[in-house]
């Protein structure tokens, strides 16, 4: 476990999220222009997509079907832990604790990519169809989230089911979803790496395989800026959220292990499937509950998934999942 860790806070990656976090905390002027953001998650999810895209070309679908199918049901799974825990315990409010678990359920990109990264910088990639594993557990997580945020609504403090124009607002939710940028890049690069299979993407392979790392680590030190921007929201959340963004993801990863050693994944493959289902969403999820529930505070959603969850995830839980997938699979 000690040379996981230590392999892990050695990663360029997790250097250049903790150098972003520092800037923040001295009061740096680092910035990164909105632009350049933008250009940086946009590719990012598009490689990801092209390559997860070659892959399931050449993947038989008796390999995929069952990490598929355990993908859908962790997604369903996890954002009712999430509530139940929210709700039963934390005694937190309905609309508050479904927004919460919409984002517990769904997945990080970001973190995904740099289990990915830590995968093959151990000598052990992960199967190489697993980003269409990320885009598979992004919508049914958000709806279950979403619907448990709405069942047993009865006031008008309670989540509107419906917009000024008299649209349900589950149809824009899923509308935000789908057509969101994370949803776009990944579904239309996957179809993109599928339709033209590993000879034709070897055209584009060097820019969007060689220089991915060098990429990923600037997006990781811009999030390490947003995310230390979110640790002052700590005081105004309580120990409790703290305590959930936390725990929550170790037993969300533990439960991905499994999963993924179930459906037969490799070590490595297990390992990134636990980080998938362990991250928690800050881009497709907080523009669903957005339009959802728009009652839900985002103080709470997003110091818990950026501020709190991430950047745990990014240093403890992905040397924590390969090391449960090592123990489990090994």
């Amino acid at each position: 476990m000690a040379e996981i860790l230590a392999t892990n806070l050695l990663s360029p990656v997790v250097l250049a999220f903790a150098l972003g976090a520092l800037a923040t905390l001295v009061k740096s002027d680092l910035e990164f222009p909105e632009p350049l953001y933008q250009a940086l998650s946009i590719y990012l999810l598009l490689a990801i997509g092209l390559k997860g895209g070659a892959a399931l070309a050449v993947t038989p679908m008796s390999v995929v079907w069952a990490p598929a199918a355990m993908t859908l049901f962790l997604g369903a799974l996890t954002p009712v832990t999430a509530f139940v825990i929210l709700r039963y315990v934390g005694k937190m409010d309905r609309i508050n604790a479904g927004a919460l678990a919409a984002h517990y359920g769904s997945v990080s990109a970001v973190t995904f990519l740099a289990a990915i990264a830590f995968a093959e910088a151990t000598g052990a990639p992960a199967e190489g169809f697993m980003p269409a594993l990320v885009a598979l557990l992004e919508v049914p997580a958000i709806g279950v989230g979403l619907l448990l945020a709405r069942m047993g609504a009865r006031s008008s403090t309670d989540a509107p089911t419906k917009d000024p124009q008299g649209t349900p607002t589950w149809v824009l939710a899923a509308h935000e979803v789908l057509t969101g940028r994370s949803i776009v890049l990944l579904v239309g690069g996957l179809l993109i790496g599928w339709i033209s299979g590993p000879a034709r993407m070897a055209e584009v392979e060097p820019f969007f395989t060689a220089i991915f790392p060098g990429v990923l680590s600037l997006f990781l030190l811009e999030m390490g800026l947003v995310a230390a921007r979110r640790l002052r929201d700590l005081r105004e959340t309580g120990v409790f959220l703290v305590l959930f963004g936390t725990l929550v993801p170790v037993l969300h990863g533990a439960l991905g292990v499994w999963g993924g050693t179930v459906a037969g994944l490799s070590v490595s493959g297990a390992a990134v499937f636990g980080t998938l289902v362990a991250s928690a969403s800050y881009i497709a999820a907080p523009a669903a509950v957005r339009v959802a529930l728009p009652e839900a505070k985002p103080s709470l959603y997003l110091t818990a998934s950026l501020g709190i969850t991430f950047p745990f995830n990014l240093v403890f839980g992905i040397p924590i999942f390969f090391a449960m997938a090592r123990f489990i699979g090994g």
